[in-house]
């Protein structure tokens, strides 16, 4: 997500305006590459949504991994599953004909219920890049919080349609300190595999991947990791690399070759709709409810749950209120969704028996950013691929791994960019702000300094060895870091401490966390594996222990 030239000068016949002009907005794309793919396998008619006054079996609140998995694995157990999602299903084309626009043209579709886009490169040379768009329930999210804003997926895949599919499954070594009380050889025999399997990982053609002209930007990001030291590798991804070579030879409708990433993709990658919700609703008994967002969940008074759902239309105006009972409530929306609504249940008095761990533990996987201007003899390239590919592991040394981040501008920028994993030790809290009626979280930006040491165990010793420096023109201000964000949402309802040890809410028999909500603010790499597996561990002891 950046774009990088020389120090002090831009690409050579392109002046500096109109450098920034072609570039626009796309610098905020790379680090998350996110897709959905409509034209390949567009979900089938949608059921109508939930009605008022519905009795369900299994209510599920939000569409990413960790609800995926558990409303696929309760219909083979045959149970009926209604699935809420606040965002919308991505299956309808614009008026350009396609579901979902390019990076470097951000419009209504991009952004989740804001009037201006909030791009994560959001400058260039200077100058920004943002723009005004109108008011609409776009499929990413730009959570402002104090300190950090959260990047979320908003529509039914959730985050599997905005990010890279960089689909890493942990060290073993590292895997006691993402998860401390799960069993990591069930995790390794079984459940990672499982989750690899489902989710469609595979990996790079390493020959193909020497010849082919969209990644020369990560052979240059390979290059200078291995002069200075540093282990490079390959990354698996969820992307069809059989696909990406079509795109490449001219044979396939262009994806990942044509700036599609951070608002969906529109061929090739196989999001949640194409794979675990592909396989949920072909057992007909998964129902997914878009544009409706759970606001309380509370019990019965004749048994399970009472949840009360606003529908909402694409400007976000609520349009109808609907009150449901559920015999059992899985919270699925996600590390931040799932931790603001809990906080909000335990306040206000809905679910007051849930323990004081509810809202504790959360962490942003200590992500960083940051770009280096290279060498006029290290051009990047001027085709690349959207779907990162490599990384520079530095984990056990310096505490960081960084993904060499692709910018698919269109021209040469003689630039490196990276998405940075750190071992941040820091962890924030969501609370209840019963003035504003509002969930805050308290994490304070001067908590990235220990991630941007991690990151610089990396990138001082590169631009040691290169001569090469930072770029300081990408986030405003002058700044060489992007230390305001994360992609990787972790905790808030930690897993054997707001619930059991297999996602059962304390206080509460049928409410139960299965997402990201429940790993402590790490794991060490990109994270949806991980939530994916352990949803897949949680869910299987769920269904033969509590729903026989």
């Amino acid at each position: 997500m950046g774009d990088k030239t020389l120090p002090g000068n831009g690409p050579k016949g392109i002046s500096r305006r109109g450098f920034i002009g072609r570039t626009g907005s796309i610098l905020g794309a790379v680090a998350l590459a996110g897709h959905i793919t409509p034209a390949q396998a567009a979900p089938a008619a949608a059921a109508a949504p939930i009605a008022d006054g519905a009795r369900v079996p299994a209510l599920v609140v939000g569409t990413g991994y960790g609800g995926s998995v558990a409303a696929l694995r309760l219909a083979q157990a045959g149970v009926d599953v209604q699935m809420i999602e606040m965002g919308m299903s991505w299956d309808t084309p614009g008026s350009d004909g396609k579901i979902f626009p390019k990076v470097t043209s951000p419009d209504y579709r991009s952004f989740w219920l804001r009037t201006r886009t909030k791009a994560p490169l959001s400058n260039f040379l200077g100058f920004p890049i943002d723009k005004d768009v109108p008011k609409y329930t776009g499929i990413l999210d730009a959570e402002d919080f104090a300190g950090i804003t959260v990047y979320q997926g908003r529509g039914v895949g959730g985050g599997s349609l905005v990010n890279g599919g960089m689909a890493v499954t942990p060290k073993r070594a590292n895997f006691a300190a993402v998860l401390p009380s799960v069993d990591a050889d069930e995790m390794y025999a079984t459940y990672y595999p499982r989750a690899n399997a489902g989710l469609g990982v595979g990996m790079i053609d390493p020959a193909w991947f020497d010849t082919a002209d969209c990644y020369q930007f990560s052979r240059v990001g390979r290059k200078h990791a291995q002069r200075s030291g540093f282990a490079w590798t390959f990354v698996p991804d969820v992307y069809d690399w059989d696909y990406m070579k079509q795109e490449a030879a001219g044979t396939a409708t262009k994806s990942a070759l044509a700036g599609e990433i951070l608002y969906g993709n529109n061929h090739g990658k196989k999001s949640l709709v194409q794979t675990y919700l592909a396989q949920a609703r072909a057992t007909g008994k998964v129902t997914i409810s878009a544009l409706h967002k759970v606001t309380s969940v509370s019990p019965a008074a004749g048994g399970g749950y009472t949840v009360t759902i606003d529908q909402i239309n694409t400007t976000g105006d609520t349009v109808a209120t609907k009150t449901v009972t559920a015999d059992r409530v899985f919270f699925a929306a996600g590390s931040v969704g799932t931790s603001k609504l809990l906080v909000k249940l335990k306040a206000t008095g809905a679910l007051p028996n849930l323990n004081s761990e509810v809202g504790k533990g959360w962490g942003e996987n200590g992500n960083v950013m940051c770009g280096r201007a290279n060498h006029l003899w290290d051009p990047t390239g001027k085709l690349q691929s959207t779907i990162p590919c490599s990384g520079i592991d530095n984990w056990d040394a310096g505490g960081a791994f960084a993904e060499v981040a692709p910018l698919p501008t269109g021209i040469e920028t003689y630039a490196s960019f990276y998405l940075s994993i750190t071992k941040n030790p820091n962890r924030g809290e969501f609370t209840w702000n019963a003035a504003t009626g509002t969930a805050d979280l308290n994490w304070q930006t001067a908590w990235k300094q220990s991630s941007i040491g991690m990151a610089k165990t990396i990138f001082d010793k590169i631009n040691s060895k290169e001569g090469t420096i930072y770029r300081t023109d990408l986030f405003g201000g002058n700044k060489i870091w992007n230390d305001t964000l994360t992609y990787h949402p972790l905790g808030g309802a930690v897993l054997n401490k707001a619930t059991d040890n297999y996602g059962r809410l304390h206080g509460y028999t049928g409410l139960y966390v299965i997402d990201g909500a429940l790993i402590p603010g790490n794991t060490s790499v990109n994270p949806f594996v991980t939530i994916t597996a352990l949803a897949e561990r949680n869910i299987e002891k769920i269904i033969a222990t509590d729903l026989r």
